[in-house]
């Protein structure tokens, strides 16, 4: 199924960021079945808390694709979207979200509070769908946190 072969891109992704000191996680930008875009955290190594791998994909998508594009791109990610990232995945207008971990789990592994749902974020404007590739993600962030 290519909904796990992206979303496994985008735990790899999140692999690497922590064996570059960054947090983990990733993301890639699908259309028509290609990957456009990926990315990964880098808000350690770049000291820039706007480097959420979600956040820079939908700033890089509003500058580089058109409009019509966006609207039908899927974006695969390592966990659900902070409230920051899902408030820029909504400027961009993506078709959907697809994502491996709760914003919920992730919470707990960190010990912060859960934040607003991406569902809530985006309601009207992009599908909220998840979780995929589940286990796969929740062991690197039990590894890592």
């Amino acid at each position: 199924m290519s909904e796990e072969r992206f979303m496994r891109r985008a735990i790899e992704l999140a692999r690497e960021a922590t064996e570059r000191g960054d947090n983990p996680f990733g993301s890639v930008l699908v259309h028509d079945g290609e990957v456009v875009m990926e990315g990964s955290n880098r808000v350690v190594t770049e000291d820039d808390v706007r480097r959420h791998p979600e956040l820079n994909l939908a700033r890089l998508a509003v500058r580089d694709l058109e409009p019509e594009i966006r609207d039908e791109t899927t974006m695969y990610t390592s966990a659900e979207p902070c409230p920051m990232c899902a408030g820029g995945m909504r400027y961009a207008g993506f078709d959907r979200v697809v994502y491996a971990t709760s914003g919920a789990e992730i919470a707990e592994f960190t010990g912060h509070e859960p934040g607003v749902r991406a569902s809530e974020i985006l309601d009207g404007v992009t599908e909220v769908e998840g979780p995929v590739c589940h286990e796969e993600a929740l062991a690197l962030h039990d590894s890592f946190w």
